[in-house]
């Protein structure tokens, strides 16, 4: 498996230098120069496997023998052997032919750790038997960074840096990450927003000087490769659990840097029978506005319930374009870096294509808060805000109501007291194993918005 940058100008390369590459040097996302597919006789045969089983027959075709089978075998077990359901991305419906994927039965509460328990696994394998040390920078609106923590923070030769918007995340998010012991893991927050912790990472990233020698940067946001392959997984599942491949199904996600969503169009080219993907966003709605109304341009980045979803510039929408632009690198890579000088708009083949698969809607805060009442009040289930938008855009977009709509639930309601509250209701318990969240000790330090400051940091702290 050979995998090229969207910007072209990158050398190719394979899995295990995309794993520990994450962003390319000319600045774009590497991705598989093709792509595994799967016939429908192949994926029927799969409807009897446990979540692990199912995941290694997607995933090894990404990798290729670079890992032994075995080993990888043997990772992806341990990667999902503690999450709290035996299905791990365990189904609930809440209507007729509607569905919600809960994906928050991992260790953070949250979908991110389906990617970054299998990423640090993999990181903590490839540099143990390669004998390196790398540092991890990331940057979070809330879940990443501490799902990256969890998964990454038991590696020796990892040394782990995760920014976030400083005051901008939920107090639970906030100590999800500040209370992770470890001499290895340093939390900044920076006194910006999400989008100018990406855009320092990013920068970062393009120049690694900074760095001691025989030292490189690894990415675990969602630019690095290994984190959309292990998200395409569930869209798996899901279908398996209602009858695919056989009938079709179709997906609301709440969106913020495009790469969950992303993740289930890939799972379409590779052969999985997906009618409809509807793009679930707050007010920060660039991608909406680009759906709707073919308007692909900058806006204020506003702070709202769904904190997680609360950016503008969603760095794996890349990806997506290198298709829609038929793979023309120079093409993708004027049309990113041209956001911010101008509006952009695709021309009328392309956005025709993209509204043949996405739909979207924009959802704000109040009705976000009715979504949340509505839900508890008729199922008795409680979601998060994030999981409201997708449900609330999932009901207004559907095309066909013979097909099942799955949202995807990418967060446990606790982590977002603050929204669960202003729908009415009582805020939920924390689970056993974070009950004493609220009483233990935070580390992080508040920088300014500047990467220098962030840098600085960084060669003081590095192990």
């Amino acid at each position: 498996m050979r995998y090229i940058s969207t910007r072209g100008k990158s050398p190719v390369c394979n899995f295990e230098q995309v794993l520990l590459t994450g962003l390319a040097p000319d600045g774009g996302l590497y991705v598989p120069e093709t792509l595994p597919v799967f016939s429908q006789e192949e994926i029927a045969s799969w409807g009897g496997l446990s979540y692990p089983k199912l995941a290694f027959k997607i995933i090894q075709p990404f990798i290729d023998g670079e890992i032994p089978d075995d080993v990888l075998e043997r990772i992806i077990d341990e990667s999902y052997e503690g999450f709290t359901h035996p299905a791990v991305a365990p189904l609930r419906m809440l209507d007729s032919n509607e569905w919600v994927l809960e994906l928050y039965c991992g260790p953070t509460l949250a979908f991110k750790d389906f990617a970054l328990q299998l990423l640090g696994r993999l990181l903590d394998y490839v540099l143990m038997r390669d004998n390196k040390k790398v540092a991890v920078l990331g940057a979070t609106s809330g879940d990443t960074g501490s799902a990256a923590l969890e998964g990454c923070r038991h590696c020796p030769n990892i040394d782990l840096f995760i920014l976030h918007p400083y005051q901008r995340v939920s107090e639970v998010q906030r100590r999800q990450m500040t209370t992770i012991p470890g001499d290895n893991v340093h939390n900044i927050a920076l006194r910006g927003n999400f989008d100018d912790c990406q855009r320092i990472v990013k920068a970062a990233f393009g120049n690694q000087q900074f760095l001691p020698e025989n030292r490189q940067l690894v990415a675990v946001n969602s630019i690095n490769w290994a984190r959309i392959m292990a998200q395409i997984v569930y869209y798996f599942s899901a279908s398996l659990q209602l009858g695919g491949p056989q009938r079709p199904v179709s997906f609301s996600v709440p969106t913020g840097n495009f790469g969950d969503i992303y993740a289930g169009y890939l799972a379409r080219q590779m052969g999985l029978p997906i009618d409809q993907l509807v793009i679930a966003t707050n007010r920060n709605d660039i991608l909406h506005r680009l759906i709707s109304d073919n308007e692909y341009s900058l806006g204020e980045l506003e702070h709202t319930l769904s904190p997680s979803m609360d950016i503008m510039v969603s760095s794996n929408f890349e990806r997506y374009l290198f298709d829609l632009f038929d793979r023309d690198a120079d093409k993708v890579a004027q049309f990113v870096t041209g956001l911010g000088k101008s509006p952009q708009k695709l021309d009328e083949g392309q956005w025709t294509r993209a509204r043949e698969l996405f739909s979207s809607l924009s959802v704000d805060d109040q009705t976000t808060c009715d979504v949340i009442a509505d839900i508890y009040r008729t199922t008795g289930f409680l979601i998060d805000p994030h999981t409201a938008i997708g449900v609330k855009a999932a009901r207004e977009c559907r095309r066909q109501r013979s097909v099942p709509m799955i949202t995807l639930a990418t967060a446990h309601p606790v982590k977002f007291a603050d929204a669960v509250e202003k729908a009415g209701l009582d805020s939920p318990a924390l689970p056993p194993h974070l009950a004493d969240l609220l009483e233990r000790e935070e580390r992080y330090a508040v920088l300014d918005n500047d990467i220098v400051a962030v840098t600085e940091f960084m060669q003081q702290h590095l192990c």
